[in-house]
């Protein structure tokens, strides 16, 4: 039994779930449209040219959880999961994960995204562990801040360091997906790197380290 470790962004599902609640809140009038589309955007273009500063992201992008008591977020994750979410995930990302799932793997998501957005994205795939930025929350409420590491580039190989230890796990025989040239950190470590849809940078490094270049559409 080997670990399965997912990205979830253009990787299990066919688009940005941070980028694509940006748009839910922008539709619903949750935001304010015209300078929040424009912020969003410079830091989804931050992200695709891996210059992205996560601390000023995050400020940016837990702001609104803040803002809203937690049974009006879960209301709007509602909507977000089918209006968003439902159409990003192909049949072809549920196989990938279930043929992991059949072979006894022990199957793990593992996204910069928040939790309060992927938690519910993960249960959708039936994946059981999940590690993602976790947002502070105080008294019940989002308080707009980061709790720990952001579960971002190295910051992903650290949380999943620590996730290991507490559940005696290791990469022996380890399987990552991701499609962004952002996870080269851990992709780099495991014993089975793939490269889902990948961005122009990650398909140059992967052809030249012979990883295996996958396509979920």
């Amino acid at each position: 039994m080997s670990l399965a470790i997912f990205d979830l962004d253009n990787t299990l599902l066919r688009g940005d779930s941070d980028h694509a609640w940006g748009r839910f809140l922008i539709e619903n009038h949750i935001v304010d449209g015209v300078e929040y589309e424009r912020e969003n955007e410079r830091y989804y273009a931050q992200y695709q040219a891996g210059t992205l500063d996560i601390m000023e992201f995050l400020a940016f992008a837990l702001r609104p959880l803040a803002q809203h008591d937690r049974a009006t977020l879960d209301a709007w994750h509602r909507e977000y999961m089918q209006s968003k979410i439902m159409p990003m995930i192909t049949a072809a990302a549920r196989a990938l994960v279930d043929e992991h799932r059949q072979r006894g793997d022990t199957l793990l998501i593992i996204t910069a995204t928040n939790r309060f957005i992927a938690a519910p994205i993960a249960q959708v795939f039936d994946v059981p562990h999940l590690l993602a930025t976790e947002p502070e929350e105080m008294h019940g409420r989002f308080t707009g801040k980061v709790a720990g590491t952001p579960c971002y580039r190295e910051g992903k190989v650290t949380r999943l360091e620590t996730w290991m230890q507490q559940h005696d796990q290791n990469l022996k025989g380890s399987w990552f997906y991701s499609d962004s040239h952002n996870d080269l950190p851990l992709l780099s470590l495991v014993a089975h790197a793939v490269a889902v849809n990948p961005d122009d940078t990650l398909q140059h490094e992967a052809k030249k380290r012979g990883w295996q270049i996958l396509t979920l559409s």
